[in-house]
């Protein structure tokens, strides 16, 4: 009976082990708009993706950002591109970097868990400069790199691939050899042995090639130059159904080897489609761009981990994120072992469907020399707001109904809502209170609140907040810019607030459930 039970526990330790590995999937420059399981057509063949799709939870709101560099940034360091410095594509040794002083993903799982985990990248880096230190990946805490450096690679049968250090050249089709190094690295783990391994796909990115007929469901394609350049979305989806054939693959060989039932996966694309493909009807708003279009990406996490499969949720989320999320997955505790300002939040509540709002907004940004609209962007579940810096220019919309941007708010301020207008001062305090600059347009409370006959004054406020409406106000909120109350009060004719007790900074306020408006104590 003794041996029975030891048996029994060491295989449930095991099966514990083992659901703590995680799989990171990036699709290169993909809108979710070409995957059924966000849209109903003209969509890639992808059979084995919407499988793993149907047997988790699809993010109907994710972001990253416009350009592949900071979104792989992001995901690495849990930090935003302004605080790492990567806002622009890695194009030479000339552009910024990722510095090797960040606390990677890799570096907290090799140093925060027991038995420690194996670590390994496969495919695209592009967040050093080929011409630079080919051994950054291992600098980084990654035991195991292969793939390009390179944002693209020039031919998807002949390029330049690094391993662990080493260039050679490859002429093997990338998407097969990528999932090719994946089983060969983790083929070479022991028994039991907990993983992180990344695959960054450099499908469909440029060039769109031709990949090979038994991996599409298009097989004759020409492939000639002339056809593509003339047919350049359907090579799109040929490269995406070819990116879905070698996930396959991978998947069979981990239900070879018994780990299938043990693995989380999490699929994502690095930043939107290219306009030339682009399915946005509006020119000049898709990657490279810091429209909803240029940032908005499929997601999903599949796996034992999800509670309640086959489910979709609206949450705000961000490429970010995926930082603390796999060392959620993983079991580790202290996520920020180095105590430096982490912007990553676990996806963990919503992937047990647990309910609570994730975050109050999502926030995207580019700036450096080769961006060509250095900018901010930041949205809630109805607006969204765009500042470009660089010609210091804003652009505010109702996104929830107008979903390819086509009506600037700022340009009819004085059409605009009493919601409109609360919602432009909500986004406008949260990006100044994150990046700490404040561009905010002079939209007064006099025309902002004329739909319900409400104004507060003086504003700023130092120790008492009044205000008036020609209707009773019988409660109010004061809520802080993440949107917590830490005011609350019912009663009969309202008048003011008392906030002198309140921390200097900008906070907002509700009165009698209505739209929330934006005040500063000082």
């Amino acid at each position: 009976m003794r041996l029975i039970l030891l048996s029994i526990l060491s295989s449930l330790a095991n099966i514990c082990l083992a659901q703590q590995n995680t799989i990171l999937l990036i699709a290169d420059d993909v809108s979710p708009d070409y995957f059924g399981f966000y849209a109903n057509s003209d969509t890639a063949a992808t059979p084995v993706l919407s499988d793993l799709a149907s047997k988790g939870v699809v993010f109907n709101r994710a972001w990253a950002y416009p350009i592949c560099s900071p979104t792989r940034a992001s995901i690495l360091t849990g930090r935003y591109g302004f605080r790492t410095g990567m806002g622009e594509v890695v194009a030479g040794p000339n552009t910024n970097q990722l510095s090797l002083s960040e606390t990677s993903i890799a570096n907290v799982l090799r140093n925060q868990t027991t038995p420690q985990y194996a670590t390994g990248i496969v495919g695209k880096w592009h967040l050093h400069s080929q011409q630079g230190n080919l051994n950054n990946p291992s600098i980084l805490d990654w035991q195991y790199y292969s793939g390009n450096f390179a944002g693209a690679i020039p031919d998807y049968n002949n390029y330049t691939k690094i391993t662990n250090g080493n260039s050679s050249t490859s002429t093997i089709y990338s998407t097969t050899e990528i999932v090719n190094d994946a089983i060969s690295w983790l083929d070479t783990l022991p028994n039991n042995q907990p993983f992180f391994l990344w695959v960054g796909f450099n499908a469909p990115h440029t060039p769109f090639h031709k990949p090979p007929s038994n991996l599409i469901s298009e097989p004759n394609l020409p492939g000639t130059t002339n056809h593509i350049n003339n047919n350049k979305a359907r090579y799109f989806k040929a490269a995406i159904d070819a990116l879905d054939s070698e996930t396959g693959r991978l998947i069979q060989y981990l239900n070879t080897k018994g780990l299938l039932d043990s693995t989380n996966f999490i699929f994502i694309g690095d930043n939107g489609s290219p306009s030339d493909v682009s399915k946005n009807p509006i020119n000049g708003r898709s990657k490279g761009t810091i429209y909803n279009y240029g940032v908005e990406v499929p997601m999903f996490i599949s796996g034992p981990a999800v509670t309640a499969p086959n489910r979709r949720t609206d949450e705000m989320v961000s490429t970010v994120d995926l930082f603390a999320t796999v060392a959620d997955l993983s079991g580790v505790s202290t996520w920020n072992p180095n105590n430096v300002s982490l912007d990553s939040k676990s996806l963990m509540r919503i992937i047990k469907n647990k309910s609570q709002t994730h975050r109050g907004y999502q926030f995207s940004e580019q700036f450096g020399s080769s961006a060509s609209r250095d900018g901010k962007s930041i949205r809630n579940l109805d607006y969204h707001l765009i500042r470009f810096d660089s010609s210091n220019t804003q652009e505010f919309y109702k996104i929830s109904v107008d979903t390819f941007e086509t009506n600037n708010l700022l340009l009819s301020p004085n059409s605009m809502t009493a919601s409109d207008i609360s919602n432009y001062h909500l986004l406008c305090d949260s990006l100044a209170l994150l990046v700490g600059t404040s561009s905010c347009l002079a939209l007064t409370s006099s025309n902002a609140f004329k739909e319900y006959k409400i104004s507060i004054y003086p504003n700023p406020a130092n120790n008492k907040l009044y205000f008036k409406s020609k209707n009773e106000i019988t409660s109010f909120h004061v809520c802080d810019g993440q949107g917590r109350k830490i005011l609350s009060k019912k009663g009969k004719q309202l008048q003011n607030i008392n906030i002198e007790n309140l921390a200097n900074g900008f906070y907002y306020l509700q009165l009698n459930n209505s739209s929330m408006h934006s005040f500063t104590k000082y």
